[in-house]
């Protein structure tokens, strides 16, 4: 069989799937709107639905379970409530203890640094408070797991709470080029 992959520019609002009879899902955006996906694709880790950027999708699950795995890094620009401290960034860096559904684990050890200039990104369908409700900054965090709302729980976690959160980069494959909404079909992954 030949497999089909694709990147996507996944938008603020979108559930990372593609339908859903369930009936608290109803007036929800699914990919499936974004493109005519063939038959069997799957998204490869999931972005929440207040989470923008780089999906990956692939009819081959073995694909998506390599890219899944703890040996491929997932970075994300994220845009916090607050100037974030150097002790938050270490803090993010070292590992934290959150926990997810009653069970708590802590995080791996990844790479979490501010960034010195705004990134630019499409304005989102949603705005974004505005200054005159306080600072904001951005961090660029780096890590190999991805646990439900993981980078979300981290941020919140050492004090600055996610305002906004782009995922850039998996692996070798980036975000770049792509407008909002865009899917490209890719050789492979």
């Amino acid at each position: 069989m030949n497999h089909r992959h694709f990147r996507l520019f996944k938008p603020y609002g979108y559930l990372s799937q593609f339908t859903t009879n369930a009936k608290h899902e109803r007036n929800k955006k699914f990919l499936g709107e974004l493109y005519e996906f063939p038959e069997g694709t799957m998204a490869i880790g999931r972005l929440d639905k207040n989470s923008e950027g780089l999906l990956l999708l692939t009819t081959d699950g073995k694909v998506s379970a390599k890219i899944t795995s703890t040996k491929v890094e997932k970075e994300y620009y994220v845009q916090v409530d607050g100037d974030i401290t150097e002790d938050a960034l270490v803090q993010l860096q070292n590992g934290l203890e959150l926990s997810h559904q009653g069970e708590t684990y802590t995080t791996l050890p990844c790479s979490a640094v501010k960034l010195d200039t705004v990134p630019h990104f499409p304005e989102r369908a949603k705005k974004i408070r505005d200054d005159r409700h306080g600072t904001t900054s951005w961090i660029a965090i780096t890590i190999t797991e991805g646990k439900f709302r993981q980078v979300r729980k981290m941020t919140s976690k050492v004090g600055f709470p996610t305002l906004r959160l782009i995922r850039t980069r998996i692996g070798s494959i980036y975000l770049n080029g792509l407008a909002m909404g865009q899917v490209e079909s890719l050789k492979d992954l």
